[in-house]
């Protein structure tokens, strides 16, 4: 729980108490921690939060009114952060919070806000991971209550010391081999295990091609998680040997269970470490210890890959499959699930050059899921993922909308400007995206103007008029009427193809920006 006790305990912020406020102050809980300046910020404080200000407001407004403000948008509390033109915290502030039985902070000059803030954002992350993992540990500690050995392979093995005839296997509905005893499932024996998965209810047998298999579905609730496949018929089964798989599938509940609450864990944590690279929070030691957990090194080479699916799969279910091949592989990855696409990064162990010919195959693994692979190359340094994220993302993107006969591909092999804006700073993509406001003005005002999509038709039909028309259901004198105000709007001329160029950075410049 976060609270202001909890932020006072972080030495590192140097947070020293002047008013201590009602008795429960230190321990109540904080809803977050809000910078402001404002003379009166009651507007704009939630209740049970801590305001942190450098008291800029002193000369528009009394501490006494500012308190009175904080306190009537339920504030818990403020921090005053001292600068060199205020070493110390004024006293009129201090006797203001007194009076109103208000807490209050002071903050040394060598620490910024930011420093709290993230301290705060520390202490969320850790109160949502310690349930969890308690969870976790809990769960184990049944499994290995209920059975002699862990996981689902210990339970095979268990079932194959007491029917050593029954070849047995446990394949979970991404495909992905569990474990295995006695067989060897192949790559088509999973996919058809999968596709029976899905059907409602599941068959009791399976055409393998080692032969008939019984299927016994895992699950507590709805869609089966996993199939645990005797390969014997159902009928050459005895009485007591159904009733041990019957039984084992009800124990095997447990394991694929703590496998889902691993699997949010780690899909949570990447999710987070994802947001701290993209947004640049993140400081690289910090990154590269996120990244341990994992299992990934970050003074080894590391690949950031950015899968999406040309399919009607959701992104969970690619994670999964992405996953369980990597998996497979022996290869350590974090595999984190985005609106649009899934982050993958992985330990590159092999030659830079091998890197497209290896996503290839990773590629072929994965074809059930039509996935399109944009990769980027090999990094040595968690300081450096930010960019190939972005690059890898901005590929997929590209992927997505144009290379419709690719599957796998890197910045550098798409088309230059693709490249070239990808390494542009971003205040020259804003100055390139600008471009389009008047066009997206005018068409906001405009019901029938469509200056945004005639132009996008425009590049898409590669300037051709007539094409352009067709596709956009109007004369050709009516395009030229668009372009026309195109050209007035913009400065750009889109019938000659420099205009047209311009135009284009422009568009590729605002998708970029909106990664």
């Amino acid at each position: 729980m976060l609270t202001v006790g909890s932020l006072v305990a972080v030495r590192e912020l140097g947070l020293s108490v002047l008013v201590t406020g009602p008795p429960e102050a230190l321990e109540a809980e904080l809803s977050w921690v809000h910078t402001t300046e404002l003379p009166d910020p009651s507007g704009y404080i939630g209740r049970s939060e801590l305001v942190m200000t450098n008291g800029l407001w002193m000369p528009e407004v009394s501490p006494a009114a500012f308190v009175e403000a904080c306190c009537a948008a339920g504030a818990r509390g403020i921090v005053f952060g001292l600068l060199d033109t205020t070493p110390e915290t004024p006293q009129a502030l201090i006797e203001a919070c007194r009076k109103a039985n208000l807490l209050l902070l002071q903050l040394p000059i060598e620490v910024p806000f930011a420093a709290v803030t993230h301290a705060a954002a520390n202490v969320l992350a850790d109160d949502r991971r310690n349930p969890l993992m308690a969870t976790l540990r809990r769960a184990e500690t049944f499994a290995n209550t209920l059975a002699a050995e862990r996981g689902a392979a210990g339970v095979l093995r268990v079932l194959r010391r007491e029917h050593p005839d029954l070849p047995l296997a446990l394949v979970d509905r991404t495909g992905a081999l569990l474990a295995e005893a006695g067989t060897s499932l192949t790559a088509s024996d999973r996919v058809v295990t999968t596709t029976a998965l899905v059907r409602k209810p599941p068959p009791l047998e399976l055409v393998l091609d080692a032969g008939t298999a019984t299927l016994l579905p895992v699950g507590a609730f709805g869609q089966p998680e996993a199939a645990l496949l005797c390969l014997r018929p159902a009928a050459q089964l005895s009485e007591a040997q159904q009733g041990a798989l019957g039984q084992a599938a009800h124990f095997l509940v447990l394991d694929i269970a703590r496998r889902q609450a691993v699997r949010a864990s780690e899909e949570r944590f990447a999710h987070e470490l994802i947001d701290m690279i993209v947004s640049g929070t993140g400081s690289t030691p910090d990154i590269t210890r996120r990244l341990a957990a994992f299992g990934l090194d970050a003074g080894e080479a590391l690949v950031v890959l950015a899968v999406s699916s040309r399919g009607d799969t959701t992104m969970p279910e690619l994670a999964a499959a992405v996953g369980a091949v990597l998996s497979e592989r022996g290869v350590p990855a974090m595999v984190a699930t985005g609106p649009h696409d899934v982050v993958v990064v992985l330990a590159w162990r092999q030659p830079a050059g091998a890197l497209i010919d290896w996503c290839h195959g990773l590629a072929a693994n994965l074809s059930p899921y039509c996935p399109t692979l944009a990769a980027a190359d090999p990094v040595h340094s968690a300081g450096n993922l930010r960019t190939s994220l972005l690059e890898a993302r901005r590929t997929s993107q590209v992927l997505g909308r144009t290379g419709h006969d690719v599957t796998v591909a890197r910045l550098a092999d798409l088309p230059t400007y693709h490249t070239v804006l990808s390494s542009v700073e971003p205040q020259m993509l804003q100055h390139l995206r600008s471009i389009l406001t008047p066009l997206r003005e005018y068409d906001a005002k405009h019901t029938d103007g469509a200056l945004e999509s005639t132009l996008r038709h425009l590049i898409e039909y590669q300037g051709h008029y007539t094409k352009t028309a067709q596709a956009l259901h109007l004369h050709v004198n009516g395009l030229y009427g668009r372009l026309d105000r195109i050209h007035v709007l913009t400065g750009r001329d889109p019938r000659t193809l420099e205009g047209r160029l311009d135009l284009l950075l422009a568009l590729e410049a605002d998708a970029l920006l909106a990664l």
